[in-house]
């Protein structure tokens, strides 16, 4: 039986939250988008200001597929410094799949809290 160094199992935490933050993307993405119409920038601003630092190549095959499966559409707005820019928004189909996300998240976290108490 081999005992995992200190290195080691920090590896497996950064790799866990790695995951765990991945796996919240598409969720916090809609919850951004929810607010408001947003251009990338705009959505990476608030990733980034919530701790969850995401690059635009990790964003924009999200927003393709969310687009892909309905739950967002998008309209060119004029920049006043470039190019036209993407504004994404929330189609109806992707406001009720955000309130079942919303109502699966409190239930999990609820019960993750209870088992933290549990445990504490």
């Amino acid at each position: 039986m081999t005992r995992e160094t200190n290195s080691d199992m920090k590896e497996d935490i950064d790799i866990a939250h790695a995951q765990m933050r991945k796996g919240m993307l598409e969720f916090c993405t809609l919850l951004i988008i929810e607010k408001e119409t947003a251009y990338v920038s705009d959505i990476l601003k608030e990733l980034k200001l919530a701790d969850l630092i995401v690059v635009e190549g990790t964003l924009y095959p999200l927003l393709s597929r969310l687009k892909t499966e309905g739950l967002l559409e998008y309209t060119w707005q004029e920049s006043p410094s470039g190019p036209p820019r993407k504004y994404y928004s929330l189609t109806e189909h992707g406001t009720k799949q955000l309130a079942q996300l919303k109502t699966i998240w409190k239930t999990l976290t609820a019960s993750i809290n209870s088992l933290i108490k549990k445990t504490a």
